[in-house]
Protein backbone atom coordinates (compact mmCIF):
# COMPACT_ATOMS: atom_id res chain seq x y z
CA UNK A 1 0.00 0.00 0.00
CA UNK A 2 1.24 3.55 -0.10
CA UNK A 3 0.03 6.57 1.50
CA UNK A 4 -1.43 8.93 -0.18
CA UNK A 5 -1.55 13.07 -0.21
CA UNK A 6 -4.07 15.62 -0.94
CA UNK A 7 -3.32 19.17 -1.76
CA UNK A 8 -4.65 21.76 0.74
CA UNK A 9 -6.93 23.56 -1.48
CA UNK A 10 -8.90 20.55 -2.74
CA UNK A 11 -8.87 19.26 0.95
CA UNK A 12 -11.48 22.00 1.86
CA UNK A 13 -14.25 20.55 -0.06
CA UNK A 14 -13.01 17.10 1.10
CA UNK A 15 -12.53 16.76 4.43
CA UNK A 16 -16.12 14.88 5.51
CA UNK A 17 -14.32 12.23 2.93
CA UNK A 18 -12.68 10.80 5.89
CA UNK A 19 -13.33 8.66 8.71
CA UNK A 20 -11.10 10.43 11.46
CA UNK A 21 -8.87 13.40 10.88
CA UNK A 22 -5.42 13.17 12.69
CA UNK A 23 -3.74 16.40 14.16
CA UNK A 24 -0.09 14.69 15.03
CA UNK A 25 1.37 18.12 16.19
CA UNK A 26 1.60 18.83 19.82
CA UNK A 27 -0.88 19.77 22.35
CA UNK A 28 -0.12 23.54 22.35
CA UNK A 29 -0.04 23.38 18.46
CA UNK A 30 -3.13 21.96 17.97
CA UNK A 31 -4.45 24.74 20.44
CA UNK A 32 -3.39 27.39 18.94
CA UNK A 33 -5.49 25.85 15.62
CA UNK A 34 -6.39 23.15 13.69
CA UNK A 35 -8.52 21.61 10.85
CA UNK A 36 -11.86 21.00 11.96
CA UNK A 37 -13.11 18.26 14.03
CA UNK A 38 -9.47 16.94 14.41
CA UNK A 39 -8.29 14.57 17.30
CA UNK A 40 -4.70 15.10 18.74
CA UNK A 41 -2.22 12.34 18.28
CA UNK A 42 0.81 14.05 19.42
CA UNK A 43 3.76 12.38 17.75
CA UNK A 44 5.91 14.61 19.78
CA UNK A 45 4.71 15.91 23.03
CA UNK A 46 5.33 19.79 23.91
CA UNK A 47 7.67 18.98 26.73
CA UNK A 48 9.26 16.28 23.95
CA UNK A 49 9.77 19.11 21.65
CA UNK A 50 11.43 21.09 23.77
CA UNK A 51 14.18 18.28 24.80
CA UNK A 52 14.32 17.54 20.61
CA UNK A 53 15.18 21.22 20.01
CA UNK A 54 17.76 21.51 22.56
CA UNK A 55 19.41 18.34 21.76
CA UNK A 56 19.54 19.54 18.28
CA UNK A 57 21.17 22.71 18.77
CA UNK A 58 23.70 21.63 21.99
CA UNK A 59 24.37 17.88 20.57
CA UNK A 60 23.68 17.46 17.02
CA UNK A 61 21.11 17.16 14.38
CA UNK A 62 22.08 13.39 14.39
CA UNK A 63 21.47 12.84 18.26
CA UNK A 64 18.38 14.88 18.30
CA UNK A 65 16.60 12.74 15.58
CA UNK A 66 18.03 9.81 17.47
CA UNK A 67 15.96 10.74 20.83
CA UNK A 68 13.14 12.09 18.64
CA UNK A 69 12.33 8.94 17.08
CA UNK A 70 12.51 6.76 20.49
CA UNK A 71 9.66 9.11 21.70
CA UNK A 72 7.80 9.31 18.46
CA UNK A 73 8.01 5.43 18.48
CA UNK A 74 6.52 5.29 22.22
CA UNK A 75 4.02 7.93 21.83
CA UNK A 76 2.57 6.19 18.27
CA UNK A 77 2.53 2.76 20.36
CA UNK A 78 0.29 4.56 22.67
CA UNK A 79 -2.06 5.76 19.85
CA UNK A 80 -2.43 2.74 18.82
CA UNK A 81 -3.19 0.68 21.86
CA UNK A 82 -5.37 3.68 22.95
CA UNK A 83 -7.23 4.67 19.60
CA UNK A 84 -6.41 2.02 16.70
CA UNK A 85 -7.33 -1.56 17.90
CA UNK A 86 -10.42 -1.59 17.57
CA UNK A 87 -11.19 0.62 14.60
CA UNK A 88 -12.08 -1.28 11.31
CA UNK A 89 -10.18 -2.11 8.00
CA UNK A 90 -11.99 0.11 6.56
CA UNK A 91 -10.81 3.13 8.63
CA UNK A 92 -9.55 6.00 6.53
CA UNK A 93 -8.03 8.71 8.46
CA UNK A 94 -6.47 12.19 7.20
CA UNK A 95 -3.38 12.86 8.98
CA UNK A 96 -1.06 16.08 9.42
CA UNK A 97 1.59 18.07 10.98
CA UNK A 98 2.94 21.21 10.63
CA UNK A 99 4.38 21.01 6.90
CA UNK A 100 3.20 17.17 6.09
CA UNK A 101 7.08 15.76 6.95
CA UNK A 102 8.33 14.12 9.81
CA UNK A 103 5.69 13.46 12.61
CA UNK A 104 2.83 12.88 10.66
CA UNK A 105 4.68 10.70 8.22
CA UNK A 106 5.76 8.54 11.10
CA UNK A 107 2.22 7.96 12.28
CA UNK A 108 1.11 7.49 8.33
CA UNK A 109 4.06 4.44 7.87
CA UNK A 110 2.52 2.67 10.77
CA UNK A 111 -1.12 3.04 10.18
CA UNK A 112 -0.21 2.31 6.37
CA UNK A 113 1.94 -0.78 7.27
CA UNK A 114 -1.30 -2.27 9.55
CA UNK A 115 -3.06 -2.29 6.39
CA UNK A 116 -5.09 1.46 6.62
CA UNK A 117 -6.06 3.75 3.37
CA UNK A 118 -3.73 6.76 4.86
CA UNK A 119 -4.13 10.29 3.59
CA UNK A 120 -1.44 12.88 4.51
CA UNK A 121 -2.26 16.67 4.16
CA UNK A 122 0.28 17.66 1.39
CA UNK A 123 1.96 20.72 3.39
CA UNK A 124 0.38 19.76 6.14
CA UNK A 125 -1.45 23.00 8.65
CA UNK A 126 0.82 25.81 7.40
CA UNK A 127 -0.48 24.67 3.83
CA UNK A 128 -4.27 24.25 5.24
CA UNK A 129 -3.83 27.60 7.15
CA UNK A 130 -3.18 29.17 3.62
CA UNK A 131 -5.71 27.65 2.11
CA UNK A 132 -8.25 29.16 4.41
CA UNK A 133 -7.32 32.35 4.39
CA UNK A 134 -7.26 32.58 0.14
CA UNK A 135 -10.76 30.49 0.89
CA UNK A 136 -12.39 32.46 3.14
CA UNK A 137 -13.33 35.76 0.14
CA UNK A 138 -14.49 33.04 -2.47
CA UNK A 139 -16.80 31.33 0.10
CA UNK A 140 -18.34 35.13 1.01
CA UNK A 141 -18.64 36.00 -3.05
CA UNK A 142 -21.72 34.23 -2.80
CA UNK A 143 -23.83 34.94 0.05
CA UNK A 144 -25.95 37.45 1.02
CA UNK A 145 -25.34 38.61 3.62
CA UNK A 146 -27.80 41.09 5.92
CA UNK A 147 -26.34 43.39 9.06
CA UNK A 148 -28.47 43.73 11.96
CA UNK A 149 -27.36 47.22 12.82
CA UNK A 150 -28.81 48.85 16.49
CA UNK A 151 -27.05 51.13 19.51
CA UNK A 152 -25.68 49.54 22.08
CA UNK A 153 -28.63 47.23 24.14
CA UNK A 154 -30.85 47.31 21.35
CA UNK A 155 -30.61 43.14 21.78
CA UNK A 156 -28.86 42.61 18.47
CA UNK A 157 -27.46 39.25 19.80
CA UNK A 158 -30.55 38.46 21.24
CA UNK A 159 -32.18 38.77 17.88
CA UNK A 160 -29.28 36.75 16.17
CA UNK A 161 -29.82 33.91 18.54
CA UNK A 162 -33.68 34.25 18.01
CA UNK A 163 -33.14 34.21 14.22
CA UNK A 164 -30.67 30.84 14.83
CA UNK A 165 -33.72 29.34 16.47
CA UNK A 166 -35.87 29.78 13.34
CA UNK A 167 -34.03 28.25 11.40
CA UNK A 168 -32.20 30.70 9.57
CA UNK A 169 -27.53 31.58 8.52
CA UNK A 170 -26.42 33.46 11.58
CA UNK A 171 -22.72 34.34 11.47
CA UNK A 172 -22.25 35.25 15.30
CA UNK A 173 -18.97 36.88 15.22
CA UNK A 174 -18.49 37.45 19.01
CA UNK A 175 -19.72 33.98 20.07
CA UNK A 176 -16.66 32.75 18.38
CA UNK A 177 -14.81 35.31 19.54
CA UNK A 178 -15.73 34.76 23.33
CA UNK A 179 -16.38 38.38 23.70
CA UNK A 180 -19.06 41.21 23.60
CA UNK A 181 -16.82 43.05 21.04
CA UNK A 182 -16.46 46.48 23.35
CA UNK A 183 -14.39 47.55 26.27
CA UNK A 184 -16.56 45.88 28.66
CA UNK A 185 -17.16 42.96 26.63
CA UNK A 186 -14.65 40.39 28.03
CA UNK A 187 -16.55 37.38 29.22
CA UNK A 188 -16.05 35.85 32.33
CA UNK A 189 -14.07 32.61 32.42
CA UNK A 190 -13.70 32.42 29.11
CA UNK A 191 -10.66 33.25 27.22
CA UNK A 192 -10.44 34.27 23.30
CA UNK A 193 -9.43 31.94 21.16
CA UNK A 194 -5.75 32.62 18.91
CA UNK A 195 -6.31 34.67 15.61
CA UNK A 196 -5.55 31.93 13.80
CA UNK A 197 -8.48 29.96 14.75
CA UNK A 198 -10.51 32.71 15.09
CA UNK A 199 -10.64 32.76 11.68
CA UNK A 200 -10.42 29.16 11.01
CA UNK A 201 -13.89 29.21 13.14
CA UNK A 202 -15.31 31.56 10.58
CA UNK A 203 -14.48 29.75 7.84
CA UNK A 204 -16.47 26.91 9.08
CA UNK A 205 -19.40 28.68 9.59
CA UNK A 206 -18.85 30.06 5.91
CA UNK A 207 -18.77 26.46 4.21
CA UNK A 208 -21.96 25.49 5.69
CA UNK A 209 -24.24 28.61 4.31
CA UNK A 210 -26.44 27.98 1.69
CA UNK A 211 -26.07 31.09 -1.16
CA UNK A 212 -29.97 31.00 -1.48
CA UNK A 213 -30.86 32.26 1.56
CA UNK A 214 -29.73 35.15 3.86
CA UNK A 215 -26.83 34.80 6.06
CA UNK A 216 -27.64 37.64 9.05
CA UNK A 217 -24.83 38.70 11.05
CA UNK A 218 -24.25 41.99 13.31
CA UNK A 219 -22.34 45.55 12.29
CA UNK A 220 -18.88 44.97 14.37
CA UNK A 221 -16.01 46.84 14.28
CA UNK A 222 -13.22 45.53 12.56
CA UNK A 223 -12.32 44.23 16.10
CA UNK A 224 -13.90 41.52 18.06
CA UNK A 225 -12.09 42.01 21.50
CA UNK A 226 -8.24 41.45 20.59
CA UNK A 227 -9.30 39.50 17.62
CA UNK A 228 -9.32 41.18 13.93
CA UNK A 229 -12.50 40.51 11.78
CA UNK A 230 -11.39 38.88 8.15
CA UNK A 231 -10.46 42.19 6.04
CA UNK A 232 -12.61 40.56 2.93
CA UNK A 233 -15.56 39.79 5.63
CA UNK A 234 -15.45 43.17 7.03
CA UNK A 235 -15.96 44.67 2.99
CA UNK A 236 -18.32 42.31 2.80
CA UNK A 237 -20.59 43.55 5.94
CA UNK A 238 -19.82 47.46 5.15
CA UNK A 239 -21.63 46.85 1.33
CA UNK A 240 -24.58 44.42 2.55
CA UNK A 241 -28.38 45.58 3.25
CA UNK A 242 -28.70 45.96 7.12
CA UNK A 243 -31.61 46.23 9.08
CA UNK A 244 -32.07 48.72 11.80
CA UNK A 245 -32.99 47.29 15.23
CA UNK A 246 -34.26 49.72 17.71
CA UNK A 247 -35.78 48.78 21.41
CA UNK A 248 -37.52 50.85 24.18
CA UNK A 249 -34.92 53.40 26.27
CA UNK A 250 -35.64 51.67 29.63
CA UNK A 251 -35.83 48.41 27.34
CA UNK A 252 -31.87 48.73 26.23
CA UNK A 253 -30.92 50.24 29.94
CA UNK A 254 -32.46 46.68 32.01
CA UNK A 255 -31.16 44.33 28.62
CA UNK A 256 -27.38 46.00 29.02
CA UNK A 257 -28.12 45.25 33.09
CA UNK A 258 -28.97 41.37 32.87
CA UNK A 259 -26.13 40.97 30.23
CA UNK A 260 -23.24 42.35 32.25
CA UNK A 261 -24.88 41.81 35.24
CA UNK A 262 -21.35 39.86 36.02
CA UNK A 263 -19.42 42.97 35.61
CA UNK A 264 -22.09 44.85 38.46
CA UNK A 265 -20.87 42.27 41.05
CA UNK A 266 -16.50 43.16 40.44
CA UNK A 267 -16.42 47.33 41.15
CA UNK A 268 -12.77 47.26 41.56
CA UNK A 269 -12.58 45.68 38.10
CA UNK A 270 -15.15 47.49 36.33
CA UNK A 271 -13.62 50.67 37.33
CA UNK A 272 -10.60 49.39 35.97
CA UNK A 273 -12.43 48.31 32.78
CA UNK A 274 -13.54 52.22 32.77
CA UNK A 275 -10.28 53.55 32.92
CA UNK A 276 -9.20 52.58 29.54
CA UNK A 277 -12.19 55.03 28.12
CA UNK A 278 -10.08 58.16 29.62
CA UNK A 279 -8.19 58.87 26.94
CA UNK A 280 -11.52 59.30 24.62
CA UNK A 281 -13.83 60.41 27.11
CA UNK A 282 -11.65 62.10 29.66
CA UNK A 283 -10.41 62.09 33.22
CA UNK A 284 -14.12 64.00 34.92
CA UNK A 285 -16.13 61.75 32.73
CA UNK A 286 -14.54 58.65 33.70
CA UNK A 287 -14.11 59.73 37.45
CA UNK A 288 -18.30 60.23 37.45
CA UNK A 289 -18.75 56.71 36.12
CA UNK A 290 -16.45 55.60 38.28
CA UNK A 291 -18.25 57.00 41.52
CA UNK A 292 -21.61 55.54 40.29
CA UNK A 293 -20.02 52.56 40.47
CA UNK A 294 -19.12 52.86 44.23
CA UNK A 295 -22.26 54.20 44.89
CA UNK A 296 -24.11 51.36 43.32
CA UNK A 297 -26.18 53.30 41.09
CA UNK A 298 -25.79 50.77 37.99
CA UNK A 299 -29.17 51.87 36.63
CA UNK A 300 -27.76 55.80 36.30
CA UNK A 301 -24.01 54.25 35.28
CA UNK A 302 -25.68 52.68 32.38
CA UNK A 303 -27.35 55.64 31.04
CA UNK A 304 -24.85 57.80 31.40
CA UNK A 305 -22.47 55.30 29.93
CA UNK A 306 -25.12 55.08 27.00
CA UNK A 307 -25.46 58.54 26.53
CA UNK A 308 -21.97 60.02 26.85
CA UNK A 309 -20.07 57.01 25.31
CA UNK A 310 -21.86 54.37 23.66
CA UNK A 311 -24.46 56.04 21.67
CA UNK A 312 -22.43 59.20 20.26
CA UNK A 313 -19.71 56.48 19.06
CA UNK A 314 -22.00 54.53 16.96
CA UNK A 315 -24.59 56.76 16.22
CA UNK A 316 -21.20 58.90 14.34
CA UNK A 317 -20.01 55.80 12.88
CA UNK A 318 -22.69 53.31 11.69
CA UNK A 319 -23.74 56.01 8.38
CA UNK A 320 -20.41 55.80 7.36
CA UNK A 321 -18.89 52.00 7.80
CA UNK A 322 -22.21 50.62 6.78
CA UNK A 323 -23.42 51.61 3.31
CA UNK A 324 -26.67 49.90 3.72
CA UNK A 325 -27.27 51.71 6.70
CA UNK A 326 -29.12 54.89 5.06
CA UNK A 327 -31.58 52.87 3.30
CA UNK A 328 -32.15 50.35 6.26
CA UNK A 329 -35.77 49.13 7.02
CA UNK A 330 -36.57 49.73 10.95
CA UNK A 331 -37.53 47.03 13.34
CA UNK A 332 -38.85 47.52 16.61
CA UNK A 333 -38.86 45.14 19.48
CA UNK A 334 -41.60 45.53 21.66
CA UNK A 335 -39.19 44.49 24.63
CA UNK A 336 -35.91 42.16 25.60
CA UNK A 337 -38.19 39.75 26.18
CA UNK A 338 -36.93 36.14 24.45
CA UNK A 339 -40.89 35.67 23.21
CA UNK A 340 -40.60 39.55 21.80
CA UNK A 341 -37.16 38.91 20.24
CA UNK A 342 -38.32 35.03 18.76
CA UNK A 343 -41.92 36.87 17.31
CA UNK A 344 -39.27 39.61 15.41
CA UNK A 345 -37.23 37.43 14.21
CA UNK A 346 -40.45 35.17 12.28
CA UNK A 347 -41.30 38.96 10.86
CA UNK A 348 -37.52 39.39 9.94
CA UNK A 349 -37.25 35.96 8.58
CA UNK A 350 -40.81 36.19 6.55
CA UNK A 351 -39.15 38.93 4.77
CA UNK A 352 -35.90 37.55 4.02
Amino acid sequence: MAVDRVPAAELLSRLEQFSAIVDARSEDEYAEDHLPGARNWPTLTNEERRIVGTAFKQISAFEARKRGAAMAARNIAGHIEREVLELPRDWQPLLYCWRGGQRSGALALILDQIGFRVTLVDGGYKAFRRAVVDDIPRRLAPLALRVVCGTTGSGKTRLLQALDREGEQVLDLEALANHRASVLGALPGLQQPGQKRFETLVWERLRGFDPARPVYVESESRKVGNLAVPESLMQAMRAAPCLHLQLPAEERVALLLEDYAFLLRDAGYLCQRLDVLRAMRGNATVDGWQALVRAGRFDALVRALLRQHYDPGYLGSIGRSFSGFAQAATWQAEDRSDAAMQALARRIAAVG
